[in-house]
């Protein structure tokens, strides 16, 4: 796909970016080598490839499902800017 100084214009008003006129080719040339990049990816036979999220395949660590009192107030209050009583306080978000 080759993409010209007109839809580079364009796009460079759309995005509200401000590109003077004698950069418009050059940003053409790359761009349209990018999108050959892209086109080259279409071609890749991903038949049968499950997704993944990473690159290195392993489990997520599983942890045993306990309910707890939740742990010493004081404890977990201790680096908190701001308390009251066994609550963090925090800046009113809502009028």
């Amino acid at each position: 796909m080759a993409i010209d100084a007109a839809t580079v214009r364009k796009v460079a008003r759309l995005a509200r970016i401000a590109e003077p006129e004698a950069r418009l080719e050059p940003l053409a040339r790359e761009l349209t080598g990018i999108m050959a990049w892209i086109e080259q990816l279409a071609e890749v036979d991903v038949e049968g490839v499950e997704p993944m999220t990473s690159a290195v395949s392993m489990p997520a660590p599983m942890r045993e499902d306990v309910v707890t009192e939740g742990g010493d107030a004081n404890q977990i209050l201790s680096n908190a800017p701001k308390r009251a009583q066994d609550f963090f306080v925090v800046p009113k978000v809502v009028e």
